[in-house]
């Protein structure tokens, strides 16, 4: 059974449809990258399965449980963690906050929440270093930092990114590239929607192509950076 099944998934934005009948599935412990041009309907998945929109037909099973039957706080403690686009980190918040935050359906177990705190550190150095300075004041690559340590505070067995290298200078997306594969290596299954296609299918191991709300091809990664289709629309050459 894979741990993320998403069977004819459908959704749509004040009537207007944005998903149509998206079938997609993520084993467990593999790095996933979901591909496609802005308006194909990417961030509307990982919106999807987070439960962060109403008006959603189909199924999104994790570990064989149906998604669409939870609330949208019930999501994180199944084990999901979303990195949202554009970061959204707590600007008036000092980075050991916003990291705090991340662990909050956590808090019953103070001790493995201070040890998952450390590995979070462990991982971004720099956050260790910054932690009592407000996030607002942050780089953008600090602030995709945080973003993505505050995600690993939930534990999760499924981490969900959403273009986590918008905005991002080239060297700082060389070592988002490496954190991901970093965390990946943890054991942690990933799912990542990425605009930069060439960060995307460099990290992941498989990737479904997205186009206008539809899954228009899928397969390993490796075979889609020699199919000329991938190259020339994706790619640029």
């Amino acid at each position: 059974m894979s741990l993320l099944d998403i069977r004819n998934l459908s959704a749509a934005y004040d009537g207007a449809d944005v998903l149509h009948g998206v079938n997609l599935k993520v084993e467990a412990g593999s790095f996933v990258a979901v591909i496609g041009a802005n308006t194909a309907g990417k961030s509307t998945l990982l919106r999807c399965i987070s439960g962060l929109l109403p008006r959603i037909s189909g199924e999104i099973l994790f570990q064989g449980e149906n998604l669409l039957s939870l609330a949208a706080h019930q999501i994180p403690q199944r084990g999901i963690s979303h990195v949202p686009e554009g970061r959204h980190v707590f600007p008036a918040m000092s980075v050991e906050e916003n990291l705090w935050l991340g662990g909050y359906h956590r808090r019953a177990h103070p001790h493995e929440l201070r040890s998952t705190l450390e590995q979070v550190y462990a991982q971004f150095p720099r956050l260790s270093e910054r932690r009592r300075q407000l996030a607002g004041t942050l780089s953008g690559g600090e602030q995709q930092m945080v973003a993505i340590g505050r995600a690993l505070m939930g534990k999760p067995n499924l981490l969900l990114l959403d273009e986590p290298s918008h905005g991002l200078a080239p060297k700082i997306v060389q070592e988002l590239h490496d954190a991901l594969v970093a965390i990946h290596q943890t054991g942690v299954t990933m799912l990542l929607v990425e605009q930069n296609t060439k960060l995307a299918l460099s990290v992941a191991q498989h990737a479904f192509v997205l186009q206008s709300g539809e899954v228009v091809l899928e397969g390993a990664t490796r075979d889609l950076l020699n199919d000329s289709r991938i190259r020339e629309a994706y790619l640029g050459i």
